[in-house]
């Protein structure tokens, strides 16, 4: 069995302009995926950028 999953549960998700959603990477913190988003929205990145846990799916408005 493999629990990496419970060892970097955070997903950094990228969705293109054509709706096409990526994982960007994982991560052991919320913050640490978080800082990762950050710093894409501050070089101004036009694609949409979000931190989800897995097994959460996101849900975009």
């Amino acid at each position: 069995m493999n629990d990496s999953g419970a060892l970097l549960p955070w997903l950094v998700i990228r969705e293109d302009d054509n709706g096409n959603r990526y994982r960007v990477g994982r991560y052991a913190t919320r913050s640490e995926a978080q800082k990762v988003v950050d710093g894409f929205e501050d070089r101004a990145h036009k694609q949409l950028y979000w931190v989800e846990r897995i097994g959460q799916t996101a849900t975009t408005n």
